[in-house]
């Protein structure tokens, strides 16, 4: 209890209150040790953190309700990772992987044996081309793309016979070409691989020489899994109301969400986002397991994968363990750490998805417990959490969110950082409100909200009015939804289409979605290429 800061100096608790604080100091300080590594998705500090979980629903009593017992697991697909099958032998050599050579990752699978001579370009072998000049005359071009060259020139060489292409450069122009796991481009139709500066001194340098040649490229999905844990309380009611919080976090930043600067690898522990909201997951489940509040059920939902882009609730979601249709309302908890001293402002998101919840904070004292909390609300039903995930099924949802911080997404949120006092005060407006909301004993009317844009770094000034799908693993973007009244609601898309052009600029991911935007400005006008079903189709969009 003396590690507890903030506010237990200045009051005097109920022992109800400093317990509930040092449970959630108890959860957390487990959760966000360096043990769990930063309880990254599919590793072995994630299996830790989901083993803790299941363990205290069980304690508490609550019963599992997962797909195996309390665990639902499922299926992230990352992108595409080259196979150990791949290889590339010169006169019985071969070169090394990455140092020497790398296919890229819109290379066709091939197994291609050829005796040929780096000078010839001969019909039915294997080409190579210099980068030098290409990059000389796009020196200082700001909308030359590398890749898209590439692109052009394979199929040129391709339509003139070539089997393969080689690339290298010996300019002192970086090309910036890497295999890029995340490349959903169309494959081209023979192999493409760069040699390094190393791989052409090594076996390249005589122009003339004869060189028999081995090569095969062998490229896969690459997966990893993910781990819902599922609680459930069966009042043998009619509606259920979920609670959830995600409790995946960054491990040691390989996934590029990291806002750390430097090359020092190090655990990112996470303890604010989001121990701090599975810590209250947990307590709240122990509070409502004894309630009297009986007019629900209660499903307790701790996610994985939401900093991959929400894999884990809207796995949930397409695969419900509970009658989906039967959910009464979703409450969210993403950072509760960190209640400031000063200020004590806590956000509350969703506010908009139903009419009940203004008409209950509206009833003030009388209604809920608000301790030294000052609510600041936010009527939009989406967002970058798992709450998002339920209001597009039309389900009312809140999201409590006590705001961003220095050490966000960085190795420094740690456990001690915590106002765990402030928390507790949090969980017990949560309780209340569940409460207050209980004695209704209504089904929640949902209303639709506006939606919040597209969060990013990069530079556009326009916008389609998309949310995308994170966990779509296709080529393109494929919209979850669409904004009312904006362009794309204006051009005819919907959810379920499939963005794959946005007039000349090809649309093969998210990334070149946004560049693709970055082109546009207020007034312009384009086309939207998309793709509904099996049908490939095109609108005129103007962007406002």
């Amino acid at each position: 209890m003396l590690l507890l800061p903030f506010f237990a100096p200045a009051q005097k608790l109920k022992r109800e209150d400093r317990e509930l604080a040092a449970h959630l100091q108890q959860h957390v300080q487990y959760l966000a040790d360096d043990k769990l590594e930063g309880r990254r998705t599919g590793t072995k500090g994630e299996a830790l953190a989901t083993e803790y979980i299941s363990q205290q629903f069980k304690k508490i009593g609550i019963a599992p309700k997962g797909t195996t017992a309390y665990y639902q697991p499922f299926e992230i697909i990352e992108g595409k990772q080259i196979n150990p099958a791949t290889h590339f032998r010169v006169n019985g050599q071969d070169l090394a992987m990455n140092t020497e050579f790398f296919p890229l990752a819109y290379s066709p699978n091939m197994h291609i044996e050829a005796l040929l001579s780096l000078a010839l370009q001969e019909p039915d072998m294997p080409w190579f081309w210099n980068l030098k000049e290409t990059l000389e005359e796009a020196a200082g071009n700001p909308h030359f793309d590398i890749d898209e060259a590439v692109k052009e020139k394979v199929k040129d060489a391709q339509k003139r016979g070539a089997t393969a292409l080689f690339i290298y450069n010996t300019s002192t122009v970086k090309d910036g070409l890497q295999f890029v796991e995340t490349d959903r481009s169309d494959l081209l139709s023979i192999p493409v691989v760069y040699l390094t500066k190393e791989g052409i001194q090594h076996y390249f340098k005589d122009e003339s020489a004869t060189l028999e040649i081995d090569l095969v490229v062998d490229m896969g999905i690459k997966k990893r899994s993910g781990t819902n844990v599922i609680g459930f309380v069966d009042n043998g009611a009619a509606t259920t109301v979920v609670l959830g919080a995600h409790f995946d976090h960054l491990g040691y930043g390989e996934d590029g969400a990291s806002l750390q600067r430097g090359s020092e690898k190090q655990i990112h522990n996470g303890a604010d986002d989001n121990a701090s909201g599975t810590a209250a997951l947990i307590e709240l489940a122990r509070l409502l397991k004894a309630s009297k509040a009986k007019k629900n059920n209660y499903l307790f939902i701790a996610f994985s994968g939401e900093e991959l882009g929400l894999y884990g609730s809207k796995y949930f979601t397409e695969h419900p363990t509970v009658d989906l249709p039967r959910i009464n309302y979703m409450i969210n908890m993403d950072m509760l750490g960190r209640l400031n001293e000063t200020t004590k402002a806590l956000t509350i998101g969703g506010f908009g998805t139903s009419p009940i919840w203004a008409n209950t904070f509206s009833g003030g004292k009388s209604k809920l417990f608000t301790g030294p909390i000052q609510f600041r609300f936010d009527s939009s039903g989406s967002g970058p959490s798992d709450h998002t995930s339920f209001y597009r099924k039309d389900i009312p949802v809140l999201f409590y969110f006590t705001g961003l911080h220095s050490d966000y997404h960085r190795p420094t949120d740690d456990a001690d950082k915590l106002n765990y006092t402030g928390e507790a005060q949090i969980v017990k407006h949560i309780y209340s409100l569940i409460e207050t909301v209980n004695k209704e004993g209504q089904k929640l009317a949902f209303t639709k909200t506006r939606e919040a844009q597209l969060g990013t770094s990069a530079r556009f000034s326009v916008t389609l009015g998309i949310m995308p799908d994170y966990t779509f693993n296709g080529a393109g973007v494929r919209v979850d939804a669409v904004s009312e009244a904006r362009p794309a609601q204006k051009a005819g898309l919907g959810a379920g289409d499939v963005i794959t052009a946005l007039g000349s600029h090809p649309v093969s991911s998210l990334e070149s979605y946004m560049q693709a935007l970055a082109k546009f400005k207020k007034g312009d006008s384009t086309t939207v290429h998309f793709t509904r079903a099996a049908e490939t189709l095109q609108r005129a969009v103007t962007f406002e």
